[in-house]
This record gives C-alpha cells, sequence and structure tokens, in this order.
C-alpha cells in the first residue's frame, strides 16, 4: 500500500469506529498535497492510527470509504466485493430463471459508496456517483466479468448525468464491453419487460419496486387501476396479471408511453383492457372523475434530490395525495411512494396524513413499503433508505 494519506482532527474518528463510510471535510485536520481526485488515500486519527481507506472527492464528503482494514485496492478487492454482492443476491433467491433483472450493486449497502451496478439478463448497467468508481470503472468492469462468468455479455457504462457535475470529467455513456445496438428481454417474477439502459431513465427499468408491484398484483383483481407516474408500465403489467378490470398508465413523457405499450404488449398481446396516456399528471387527475377509479398508483419521481427542497416537495406530495384521496372510489386503495432519500419516512407520512385529513375521507394504513433486499441499507448508514411508500385503504 503507497496511498496518499489524510490525517483526522482530534475525536472526528468515532463515526468511523461505528463504520460510517463518509468522512466529512469539516473532520480533516490535513492532507498530502497534489490530492487528485478520485484516487485512493488511505486515512488516520489524529494519534497517527490507520482507521479507513477509500476515494478522495473534492466536495463536503471528502472521503468514501471503501474499506476499514489495511488492503490494497486492486482487482482482487473488486472481486472480493462483487462476489460478497453476487453470493447475497443468490441466496435470497433472486437469481432465477424467473427472475434476472435485480441490483447487484447499492452502494453503501454492499460496502460499495458510490457504485450502482443493476443486471437485465445477460447486461450489467454500471452507474458511477463518485469520481473514485469512475476512475476505477475499467479494473471494477474487468472484476465483474470474472465474478459473473459465462452470464454476463454486456457491461454498459451510464454515469453521464450521475457524475459530480464540477468534476467536469467529460463522461460520456458507452459499452465498457460486449457489444452496441443489445436489445434484451428481461425477465421480473415471470413478467417480461424491455429495459432501455440507453436511453431511458436511471439505468432503463425501476428494480427497487419489485416487491411492491407483486404487492399491488394481489389487490388489483377486479379494480380499475390508475397507474400514475408509470413510466415503463411495471406496476400496469403487473395489475394485469392480477386480473384488473382495467389499467390506464399515465407518465408525461412519450418515450415512456411507447415502453409501457411495448412492455404490456410482450406480456398481454392485443389485451384491450389498457391504455396509455402521454400526459401532465395532475391535469389527468384533474379530468378524471370521482369513482372512476378503485386502485390508484402514485409514483412519482424524486420531488427533492437535496435538503434545500424539502419544503417543496413535501408541498407537492400533499397535493397530488389530496387529489387522489378526492377522486379514489369508495373502498378504494392507494398505493403512494416518495422516492426521495432527503424525505424521511415521518415526514412523507406527515404529508400523506394531511392530505388525507383535507379529504374528510376515512383512511386505513394497509401496508408500510420500503426497497426490496436487493437494495440492501448498511446498519451503520441509514440514510442509505429512500424509498418509502404507504397501501392505504379509503372508504
Amino acid at each position: 500500500m503507497n496511498y496518499k494519506k489524510i490525517k483526522l482532527k482530534p475525536k472526528k474518528e468515532d463515526s468511523l469506529r461505528r463504520f460510517h463510510p463518509w468522512i466529512f471535510s469539516g473532520a480533516v485536520q490535513e492532507k498530502d498535497n497534489d490530492l487528485t481526485e478520485g484516487e485512493v488515500v488511505t486515512v488516520y486519527t489524529t494519534a497517527g492510527d490507520f482507521i479507513a481507506i477509500g476515494h478522495y472527492q473534492i466536495g463536503s464528503i471528502e472521503v468514501r470509504v471503501l474499506s476499514f482494514e489495511e488492503e490494497d485496492i486492486d482487482q482482487s478487492f473488486w472481486e472480493r466485493r462483487l462476489r460478497s454482492a453476487f453470493d447475497l443476491r443468490k441466496s435470497i433467491g433472486l437469481v432465477s430463471s424467473d427472475n434476472n433483472s435485480y441490483r447487484l450493486v447499492h452502494g453503501e449497502g454492499d460496502s460499495l459508496p458510490g457504485l450502482i451496478i443493476d443486471i437485465y439478463a445477460e447486461t450489467a448497467v454500471f452507474q458511477s456517483h463518485s469520481v473514485g468508481m469512475h476512475e476505477d470503472r475499467l479494473v471494477i468492469s474487468e472484476a465483474l466479468k470474472v465474478v459473473m462468468g459465462d452470464s454476463l455479455k454486456n457491461i454498459y457504462y451510464k454515469s453521464e448525468t450521475t457524475l459530480p457535475y464540477k468534476a467536469d470529467l467529460g463522461a460520456e455513456n458507452e459499452y465498457l464491453y460486449g457489444g452496441k445496438d443489445v436489445t434484451e428481454v428481461a425477465v421480473e417474477n415471470g413478467l417480461k419487460f424491455y429495459p432501455d439502459w440507453v436511453k431511458g431513465q436511471k439505468t432503463g427499468f425501476f428494480v427497487d419496486q419489485r416487491d411492491n408491484r407483486a404487492l399491488l398484483e394481489k389487490y388489483a383483481n377486479g379494480r380499475s387501476v390508475l397507474n400514475m407516474f408509470c413510466y415503463t408500465g411495471g406496476f400496469s403489467f403487473y395489475a394485469m396479471r392480477g386480473y384488473a378490470k382495467l389499467v390506464h398508465s399515465v407518465d408525461s413523457s412519450s418515450k415512456a408511453i411507447m415502453l409501457t405499450n411495448k412492455n404490456v404488449e410482450i406480456n398481454f398481446p392485443d389485451d384491450k383492457r389498457h391504455e396509455a396516456y402521454a400526459e401532465d399528471a395532475f391535469k389527468f387527475l384533474g379530468k378524471i372523475n370521482k369513482g372512476d377509479y378503485d386502485l390508484i398508483v402514485l409514483d412519482p419521481p424524486a420531488f427533492a434530490k437535496h435538503r434545500g427542497a424539502i419544503r417543496n416537495a413535501l408541498q407537492g406530495y400533499k397535493r397530488l395525495n389530496a387529489v387522489a384521496f378526492d377522486k379514489i372510489a369508495s373502498g378504494g386503495i392507494i398505493f403512494t411512494f416518495s422516492c426521495s432519500q432527503v424525505i424521511t419516512k415521518e415526514a412523507f407520512r406527515l404529508a400523506v396524513f394531511s392530505a388525507a385529513a383535507m379529504s374528510g375521507r376515512k383512511v386505513r394504513i394497509l401496508h408500510q413499503l420500503s426497497q426490496p433486499a436487493d437494495h440492501p441499507v448498511n446498519i451503520y448508514h441509514p440514510e442509505g433508505e429512500y424509498l418509502k411508500g404507504l397501501v392505504l385503504y379509503v372508504e
């Protein structure tokens, strides 16, 4: 090990002794000269004792910890971490012919802060959320090929919008392994879909809603379902398999609606129960009649991506849910979500409570939802719990 060094201020190692994977800039007393953003650094206490090793970056989080042991960050390190992540997914039954789409690496939840890898059949979609992971992308890709073996045919790197913009890396989305123009059908719980990792949002599909989609399927029988912010229609085709009477999918993006129709068609060809609309959510909700739907899904994009937007975001959740409470049929069910990491479960629940109170309707909580097991939360990093949801029964 021959990495540059960072030394902490007195008593600033306490959070690291509790295995929290972030070192904030205010905790740093001194550091070696000529540090380059993204390089690996070793971290020491004021007394000179080793305490962590990680990626250096410019910003409020100065080091993202890769290990609390003195070890080289080389290909064998990446192989060990990726194999640990893969073994977890296999051990909980996520890797099967019935399900070949899942999150392989979930940042801090897999002790790899700044790294996201989603698997869609034979393709891995790799996102860097830190400069360090971007700089190490090639060695990580080589390690990923070793761990995944013959099951992996393509690695697509998609970090153009996830890297810190101030780093000005000029990163492009590209295949690090395999060929371009890959068209692949993935499978989730026996249902097929086309992930669009090249032009779609995030990595091409929202695998974090897998368990929640499966729950909705159980409630869909005989119901009229409205899937707002449908993106590629995940909740819609689960509702159809659950024998919904009709399913309407709404998204402001015409490309998303095209993918929704494609995904519904591959599972339920020529099924007249489904219609899709490219329209603003609030405009669509404003036009429908009370009682048109008795199951509504509200899964909007993140209303708050930073703490400064929390207040407006909570007002947005309140407004959106208030309209749903007003429009849904008596005896209806609402699946409502927030994927904003900076919005706490308590704050989201309060926003929904306020919307329910405004409606004057009797509302009961049937389920409190979170992210699935392939999006694990490091017990020492509770900030990793970002997805929260409620299933509500409305009289």
